[in-house]
């Protein structure tokens, strides 16, 4: 199902998606009211949804389908700050995809993005619906804090239904944490600025944007810029090179620096995401006798990356995302653990 109010881009995503044989747009809706009503009688495979609509927006008519009629659904907004904050606040609703509404200046350009959002579809198709999401207060008690580590940095790898595990992680993290994190979340061209704005909504530690060349802080989140990937060098650098990678930014990439450079000092978690990436980086990590974790697959929208860490023998631990905080905050340092607070949502 197409969910937009714009009669031209309604017309203009069916064509382009029905150009592939296997993809059937079933409806289409003009609103978020409409397209609740429609979800709840056809009960659409996927739907794309528009954030910015007349009467219930994109997200309210995300968090109602969710709750009514389940389904995949991705987001598809223009990239002005109102529909990013919108259209990540609908990741935190339950949608699973973000992509950004066409700038097009030749035909090539709309073939081009009805490309993307074919592709997107599909794969969008493959992933199991999710009806219901685990608590923080469900995985509390399954947390066991493992030995005291000294840890200089934590790599954090994810694509589809991870922002939504990132938040998890980084809104139970205490101001003090001792260590660096470093993101390495596949996300589409244009949404960063959103994306870190959602993170640092969800967290009390510093998110930023890494600059080539920085040195990183203690208790500071770093993203790569981007189109690009984001590395530790054994100098104890950042760099940000130029992602040539078939996925951006690459985990693997950012996992196997680490390993490099700070060897058991060194940790890492896969989380939520289709693929491999990240397998292989957090299986030097552990080699290198650092601290390796992957999400487990009760609670990954998406087991494919932290499956194949979870394949090669890469994590120590499967944990469900408040457990990544539990647990690195106790291996980092015991005496933290008063700072640590189980939240239930981003902070406002």
């Amino acid at each position: 199902m197409v969910a937009d109010d714009s009669p031209t881009l309604r017309h203009a995503l069916r064509l382009l998606l029905e150009e592939d044989p296997e993809i059937s747009v079933v409806a289409e809706a003009r609103d978020g009211d409409e397209a609740v009503a429609v979800a709840r009688r056809v009960a659409p495979d996927v739907i794309t949804m528009d954030v910015m609509m007349p009467g219930l927006d994109g997200l309210r008519a995300t968090e109602e389908i969710m709750e009514v009629a389940p389904t995949r659904i991705i987001v598809i907004s223009q990239l002005a700050t109102r529909e990013q904050d919108l259209a990540f606040r609908a990741l935190a609703a339950g949608a699973l995809e973000l992509l950004p509404k066409p700038a097009v200046e030749t035909d090539h350009d709309l073939r081009r993005w009805g490309l993307a959002v074919r592709q997107t579809v599909r794969l969008m198709h493959e992933v199991p619906v999710v009806t219901r999401r685990r608590s923080a207060s469900q995985c509390a008690g399954n947390v066991r804090p493992g030995r005291t580590r000294t840890l200089d940095a934590f790599g954090l790898v994810a694509s589809t239904g991870g922002p939504q595990a990132m938040v998890a992680i980084l809104a139970n993290l205490p101001p003090r944490l001792p260590i660096a994190l470093l993101v390495a979340q596949h996300i589409a061209s244009g949404f960063l600025d959103g994306m870190r704005r959602w993170f640092a909504e969800s967290t009390r530690l510093e998110v930023r944007v890494a600059r080539d060349e920085e040195k990183p802080r203690l208790g500071c989140v770093y993203l790569p810029p981007p189109d690009c990937n984001l590395v530790w060098t054994p100098s104890g650098i950042l760099r940000t090179p130029r992602c040539t990678q078939s996925v951006c930014p690459s985990g693997d990439e950012l996992l196997l620096s680490l390993a490099e450079a700070l060897g058991p000092r060194a940790g890492g978690v896969v989380l939520s995401g289709m693929g491999e990436d990240g397998a292989r980086g957090l299986l030097a990590i552990r080699r290198a006798g650092g601290f390796t974790l992957a999400q487990s697959a009760a609670t990954a929208v998406v087991n494919g990356m932290p499956g194949a860490a979870q394949a090669l023998g890469a994590a120590e631990a499967l944990v469900a995302p408040e457990e990544v905080a539990t647990l690195l905050v106790a291996a980092c340092s015991p005496g933290l653990a008063g700072d640590l607070t189980v939240a239930h949502g981003p902070r406002r």
